[in-house]
């Protein structure tokens, strides 16, 4: 079931049963009680950590910028959005096991749920393979996107951006705004709205208002025209 995926990303696994952990989302549970399948989130929770640790090891060895410019570079590199991105490079949505209702909704090309998942496989190749092979995998797969954030400048505070260009603009600092929110409380999704003013200028959505609000930024950048 898994030899595309294993030739895709160059590693052959041992335990196809802790790599299937990595791809199963809690709702699937939810309606397949009785299948003996353990959710994705405590190999998340390990993966999360593997990942910032690497990345934060390369940033030290390979550039002498200071402490701030190389968090705010970790911070690009290792967001939900790009970690979605990848998961899509790696087609990973089509092995997800989610249910009915998250498949109906598109759930396959969710962010969050792609980012989940992507760092619950790095918590399988650290379990497997160890240290030196996650790192080789991330750098292969991640890190290769560095010069990309840089020269596009993604690794910017986008929620910044905005209040600095609303000020200069408007003369008026944004606000963000909950609209809506869905999911159980261990699982919930935030939808933000930033406002200049009255106006609705952008939406995000994540697992937390922060997220949200970042993404509600971005949004807002790419579409206002002052």
């Amino acid at each position: 079931m898994y030899k595309k995926f294993e030739n895709k990303i160059g590693i052959k696994f041992k335990n196809w049963h802790l790599l299937r952990t990595a791809f199963v989302h809690r709702s699937y549970l939810n309606e397949h009680k009785e299948s003996g399948f353990t959710h994705n989130e405590r190999l998340e929770f390990l993966g999360d950590a593997v990942l910032e640790l690497i990345v934060t090891e390369y940033l030290y060895s390979h550039y002498p910028n200071p402490e701030g410019e190389l968090t705010n570079w970790r911070s690009a590199l290792v967001k939900g959005e790009m970690l979605a991105k990848i998961s899509r490079e790696l087609d990973i949505g089509t092995y997800l096991f989610l249910s009915r209702g998250e498949e109906s909704s598109g759930g396959r090309e969710k962010d969050y749920l792609l980012a989940n998942a992507f760092e619950a496989l790095i918590g399988v190749i650290y379990l497997e393979f160890g240290y030196k092979k996650t790192q080789k995998f991330i750098e292969k797969f991640l890190l290769v996107h560095l010069q990309e954030i840089l020269e596009t400048g993604s690794h910017i505070d986008s929620k910044s951006r905005l209040q600095e260009i609303a000020q200069e603009k408007a003369g008026v600092t944004p606000s963000y705004k909950l609209l809506h929110e869905e999911g159980p409380d261990h699982n919930k999704i935030f939808t933000m709205g930033a406002h200049i003013g009255d106006r609705l200028v952008g939406k995000g959505e994540g697992s937390s208002k922060q997220i949200a609000e970042q993404k509600a930024a971005e949004d807002a950048l790419k579409r206002l025209k002052w």
